[in-house]
């Protein structure tokens, strides 16, 4: 079991080089000069050349890569050319909005998706197994966007019963805290509780029609018992490899919702730094994310030997 866990943490050593390298190339090499636009439209050419200097961007690559990258092994992600502070301080004080968002959307999203996929499973054929047939088909066919949107038409101006936009943090009180995140967190799970109820239907269906789920029957045990000990249990793998996935493409979901319920958080960080060409903010973020998404599929990869023993040896 050691080894299995010290395997897949080295593994994710070269990914993360990997992100970091990629993540620098793509900035540099694309179109535009954040040193112009820090300058302003009536900046000179000597204006914006001095900037330039200044910033470090008339080194070499390499060189560049090689400072940019000593930095960011001491925990220094550099200064933000448009905000004015270290890109570390931003991201901390992002941080809160993007993690309570994402956190109360996939609460949200397994509280729901779980037991749909179970009664859909064990109800296989019926109209509740239909009916989640058809959600997920809408789920997957309407962006997060619109859905947003149409929430925000619906609840908040028809109805008048959360706020349109805008984040209140938790220190400020918990209704205000929630009611800024309810519909954020609607639109954000719809998604994801489509795409999870439908794996863990399949996964759950194909756990029923195995020999020891008709023995536990048999033996007289609650059909409770048998769906959640017997089926929900071993068809853990793949429903937690499909929760693990969608937790990391919360990651896009995010950028778009915090957008449009103007939420400060990472997402519209990413954003604001993209519109302004703030490379280190840009590289901050990207590789926080990046960071992110490797913990959470090393979690997720770590978490099947708590359910398939088989997985230690």
């Amino acid at each position: 079991m050691t080894g299995f866990i010290l395997r897949r943490i080295a593994a994710t050593i070269p990914v993360l080089l990997i992100v970091a390298i990629l993540v620098f190339l793509m900035l540099r090499l694309t179109p535009g000069d954040p040193a112009a636009i820090i300058a302003g439209d009536a900046a000179s050419e000597e204006n914006i050349r001095q900037i330039r200097e200044n910033l470090g961007l008339e080194r070499p690559l390499p060189v560049q890569f090689g400072i940019w990258f000593g930095n960011l092994l001491r925990g220094e992600l550099g200064e933000s050319y448009f905000f004015k502070m270290q890109v570390t301080e931003l991201i901390a004080q992002r941080l809160e909005p993007t993690f309570a968002l994402a956190a109360m959307t996939i609460v949200v999203t397994v509280l729901i998706a779980v037991p749909l996929g179970v009664i859909a499973a064990w109800r296989h054929g019926g109209w509740l197994d239909r009916a989640l047939m058809g959600f997920s088909v809408l789920g997957f066919s309407i962006p997060v966007f619109v859905l947003g949107y149409l929430l925000i038409w619906l609840v908040s101006i028809r109805l008048g019963w959360l706020p349109v936009q805008g984040y209140s943090r938790i220190a400020d009180g918990l209704w205000p805290f929630l009611k800024h995140l309810i519909l954020p967190s609607i639109a954000l799970s719809v998604i994801y509780i489509a795409l999870i109820a439908r794996v863990t239907r399949a996964a759950v269906a194909e756990v029923l029609t195995e020999d020891y789920v008709r023995t536990a029957r048999a033996k007289g045990l609650p059909e409770k018992r048998v769906l959640i000990r017997h089926a929900l249990a071993n068809a853990a793998v793949p429903i937690v490899t499909v929760i693990g996935i969608g937790i990391a493409l919360l990651i896009g979901g995010v950028v778009v919702t915090e957008t449009v319920f103007g939420i400060p958080g990472l997402g519209r960080l990413t954003v604001d730094a993209v519109l302004a060409r703030d490379f280190p903010t840009i590289q901050g973020v990207i590789l926080f994310f990046s960071f992110a998404y490797v913990l959470i599929n090393l979690l997720v990869d770590l978490s099947y030997l708590l359910f398939d023993p088989r997985i230690r040896y």
